[in-house]
């Protein structure tokens, strides 16, 4: 028996200590907003925050996240940068698909919760983990400036 801290909630679970958080998540906690993708920590669809940084939840074991507060896309809107990405992600209607748009949205906040005001090349170097198939890039950028209350440096 584990007990995680998800949400901010503490959460007692029967688990192997070797299940990834995200099928602990996803499977035993019914928390489907966080998404499987390659299962290989590549695409950052499956993006959560452990202590608020970005990690990929099909890699990390579950006991490795004992005495850490995780945070999932369930609860980033609580957090002041949560709910900025989450506001200009719909103005600037960034989903197309909208599969990968979880693990994104998580990525940003961790970016912007680090940097209130990124460059260009800060967003593409935070975000360069997650991939998005339908090509949103341009939008989701365009939102980190929004969120951030920049202009894009192309607009500039």
């Amino acid at each position: 028996m584990i007990t995680l801290n998800v949400n901010g909630k503490n959460r007692a679970l029967d688990v192997p200590a070797d299940m990834p958080l995200l099928w602990t998540l996803r499977d035993v906690l019914g928390m489907t907003g966080t998404k499987f993708g390659c299962g290989m920590g590549l695409c950052g669809a499956c993006t959560i925050h452990i202590d608020g940084q970005p990690a990929r939840s099909c890699l990390t074991p579950a006991s490795a996240a004992v005495a850490k507060k995780i945070t999932t896309i369930e609860a980033i809107g609580a957090t002041p940068a949560g709910k900025k990405i989450q506001a200009a992600w719909l103005a600037s209607d960034v989903p197309q698909c909208g599969y990968c748009q979880s693990g994104q949205i998580m990525s940003a906040c961790a970016l912007l919760a680090a940097n209130a005001k990124p460059s260009d090349s800060d967003i593409d170097a935070a975000m360069s983990g997650n991939i998005c198939r339908c090509g949103t890039y341009p939008r989701i950028r365009a939102a980190i400036h929004q969120a951030a209350g920049s202009a894009t440096e192309a607009a500039k």
